[in-house]
């Protein structure tokens, strides 16, 4: 699966770092919903840490098409709210 942050880079992740990616997905999307600001910005924060220590990052001059793409690590919580909704960023 290759991840890309946007505003950084693209990473790519194995099948086993995908379904822990929908897990902290699934939790953005929920802390967004329940209008929870504190918790998405841990969430977040865990989902960008993840996505940069267990992801392998590709060099800057390969461009691969990206399955996910993550908003910027500074995403303002209104930002998320319209972008972590419904099945979230990974789709299921």
């Amino acid at each position: 699966m290759i991840v890309r942050i946007a505003t950084e880079a693209q990473y790519e992740l194995t099948e086993s770092d995908a379904e822990v990616l929908g897990k902290l997905d699934n939790q953005a999307v929920a802390a967004c919903e329940a209008g929870d600001e504190e918790q998405f910005n841990e969430t977040f924060k865990e989902l960008i840490e993840f996505v940069r220590g267990n992801g392998q990052m590709l060099p800057e001059d390969t461009l691969e098409s990206s399955d996910v793409i993550v908003p910027p690590p500074d995403v303002s919580f209104q930002e998320a709210r319209a972008e972590f909704t419904g099945e979230g960023l990974i789709p299921g």
